[in-house]
């Protein structure tokens, strides 16, 4: 079985366009929002002065880059060129283990984070977008909102995406659906495992404790930043090789930690694509390991760029 999408997911054109929002969180879902954001960003603060209090050992440093590679790539090929664009198709076995590893970021379950990504795009940099940072004005106060807004301000914002217009593949897939269902189960796993390993690995409680700080919480709240930052920063500073209906740009400091999402600037210009650094140098990590997957048979219809197709897209 493969998995299909549709990178735009309009809805069902012989009804009429659905709505865009559909009622708001409900109370238990908005306390889960809070303490899955704002309990890995204390982490995070708190981390420069743990670090000199007790320490940083290197299973704790082991531990939390395989974590931020596992759970990242799990975004970056699984949520977002998989499921929300459709770069490639991928078998079954594949599909769900990139499904549970996105899910294992806690940025949300999969159907919700696709909902919400594919709106981003159907609207990118206007109204309707869930985190444009140019829907406040360009005064200085308001780019401050706007930057705000887009790098996590809108995480905090209650109204719901309707997942039956942006997202009706995955609703109908009942794989994604079941693994969507469990989120809960994947939020104990990526918290308790590293603890549990560096426990192990280390013999020692304390080992635990600070495997759990460091490649646990510390570790998503990094991830989150990250990923935060592609739209944020993406769509605000950064050179714009290729045209675009937003103003989304590459910005190269960011390349490495994001797996290459933040070639923003093709990816907006041409969004199923399944590499998003094209040009020479443009470290992409998550096209690299799709590479992979197309050699091993598990990923197949991968749609890769062509010198004609960027030609085409290549800015003036």
């Amino acid at each position: 079985m493969t998995s299909t999408v549709d990178a735009e997911a309009p809805g069902d054109s012989n009804r009429g366009p659905k709505p865009i929002l559909v009622g708001t969180r409900p109370p238990l879902t908005r306390f889960g929002v809070y303490l899955f954001i704002l309990v890995p960003f204390a982490a995070l603060v708190a981390a420069v002065p743990a670090l000199w209090g007790w320490g940083l050992g290197w299973v704790d440093v082991a531990l939390a880059v395989f974590f931020f590679y596992f759970t990242g790539l799990g975004i970056t090929v699984g949520y977002h060129r998989l499921f929300t664009h459709g770069s490639f198709r991928a078998n079954r076995a594949l599909k769900i283990t990139l499904a549970i590893m996105g899910s294992m970021a806690l940025q949300g379950p999969p159907i919700v984070w696709v909902a919400d990504h594919r709106r981003h795009h159907a609207f990118s940099d206007k109204e309707g977008d869930p985190h444009s940072p140019w829907l406040h004005g360009t005064t200085p106060l308001g780019l401050a909102k706007g930057f705000w807004h887009a790098h996590m301000g809108w995480i905090f914002e209650h109204e719901l995406t309707n997942r039956q217009r942006f997202a009706p593949d995955l609703e109908a897939d009942p794989d994604i659906k079941r693994i969507n269902d469990l989120f809960w189960l994947w939020t104990t796993l990526t918290l308790a495992l590293p603890g549990i390993l560096g426990g192990l690995i280390t013999w020692s409680v304390w080992g635990g404790i600070t495997a759990f700080f460091w490649a646990g919480l510390v570790r998503v709240a990094v991830l989150h930043h990250v990923t935060w930052s592609t739209n944020s920063i993406c769509h605000m500073i950064g050179s714009r090789p290729f045209t675009s209906r937003d103003k989304a740009a590459n910005f190269w400091p960011l390349a490495i930690l994001s797996f290459g999402e933040s070639w923003h600037n093709l990816h907006h210009a041409d969004p199923t694509c399944a590499r998003h650094g094209v040009k020479r140098g443009q470290i992409d990590t998550s096209a690299r390991l799709i590479w992979v997957f197309e050699k091993l048979g598990w990923a197949t219809n991968v749609r890769w760029p062509t010198p004609q197709r960027l030609a085409k897209l290549a800015a003036e």
